[in-house]
């Protein structure tokens, strides 16, 4: 099928006509226009706002269309397959035919909702990596063209301009392969946690490793990890371990760590590290290697690098930035600020690509 898109925008254009904000501003008028969306110039699948979708019973002769939970669901006289994937609360999807349960050749797809929808059609095989997707319903939940261009790389999709036409036939160009290694750096609040489950988000199978203190449950935390949950797909796999190393050695599939400071807030834990007496050395002495706590968690820091640099897995991980804030009050808190600082450095300089995120805006890290 020939799909012609008219409009890629939101129901009220990119920018806003009566929109202030940032992301509006930047833009000329009419950069963008509401997505309308045409196949083979007969049948109107996403007609201009406040017009109904086309029935079933009036469609050409050849075409197939129903509304499922994914969206409407189009199929050609060519046996073209196309799903416009309009958010959950857009339709009452009833189940779909066997005719729908195939894989797309295009998906049209508000990325900009919920990403992980897309996950979810590459879960449950919808979109393979022949499936050409497009972002659509376009507007300013995002600050920019470049910021959108940054993330739809990462998630395997592509955003076209108004007018362009796209043939179902084609397949979608080869996704580059992800880093294997990603370290993300912030300050507290910064929105790291954010950006590193923003590059997983689109991932069919993601394991998400929770590393804080094992028996935490005061109302701060508990916020945090609920906070944290909702964000995350309901088909992702949580493992809450201090083991990290041996989860960097065995798994081979996505995993997002969260984060490097909680798990060495566990190692020093479980080594006693907090009240070593090593706190008070004199500047310049050493301490006996294995000789005390502290040598235990250097050794645990050590295996830590080691298997970071050895993984198979796709690794995106989240670490504190501890260079930037106040001078801890306490020997021990120095002592942990520094052992974190070494670590992040150590494991910088084993990662393709570092980013440090500040105030939600990301920097990337060159070597």
């Amino acid at each position: 099928m020939k799909v012609l898109l008219s409009g890629t925008a939101g129901p009220y254009g990119w920018p806003e006509p009566t929109c202030g904000c940032a992301s509006c501003g930047r833009l000329s008028p009419g950069h963008r226009l509401p997505t309308a969306v045409v196949l083979d110039d007969v049948v109107r699948l996403a007609p201009p706002a406040g017009l109904p979708l086309t029935p079933p019973a009036s469609l050409p002769k050849g075409y197939r269309m129903t509304v499922t939970p994914d969206g409407y669901a189009v199929s050609g006289p060519d046996r073209g397959r196309v799903l416009h994937a309009v958010a959950p609360d857009e339709h009452c999807g009833s189940p779909s035919p066997s005719w729908a349960e195939d894989a797309y050749d295009l998906v049209l797809i508000d990325l900009l909702d919920r990403p992980q929808r897309l996950g979810d059609l590459r879960r449950r095989g919808l979109v393979t990596p022949r499936t050409q997707v497009v972002a659509v319903h376009l507007d300013h939940r995002l600050p920019s063209e470049a910021e959108l261009s940054r993330r739809l790389a990462l998630w395997g999709a592509q955003a076209v301009a108004d007018g362009t036409i796209l043939d179902t036939r084609q397949p979608a160009p080869a996704r580059p392969l992800p880093p294997r290694r990603v370290l993300v750096l912030g300050g507290a609040r910064s929105g790291k946690s954010e950006e590193a489950e923003m590059r997983l988000i689109c991932e069919p199978d993601v394991t998400y490793v929770a590393t804080g203190p094992a028996g935490r449950r005061d109302p701060e935390w508990l916020a945090r990890v609920r906070a944290h949950q909702r964000r995350r797909p309901p088909y992702w796999t949580t493992i809450e371990t201090s083991e990290l190393e041996t989860l960097l050695r065995s798994e081979t599939g996505p995993l997002l760590v969260d984060g490097i400071g909680t798990w060495l807030t566990s190692v020093f834990d479980a080594c006693g590290a907090w009240d070593d007496p090593a706190h008070d050395r004199p500047r310049g002495r050493k301490p006996g290697r294995f000789g005390t706590a502290l040598d235990a968690v250097a050794a645990r820091c050590d295996d830590l690098v080691a298997a970071w640099r050895q993984t198979r897995a796709q690794v995106v991980a989240v670490s504190d930035e501890v260079g930037l804030s106040v001078v801890p009050a306490t020997a021990s808190g120095r002592v942990f600020r520094d052992a974190l600082g070494r670590l992040n450095q150590r494991l910088a300089a084993e990662s393709e690509e570092a980013f440090l995120v500040v105030a939600g805006r990301v920097i990337p890290l060159q070597q």
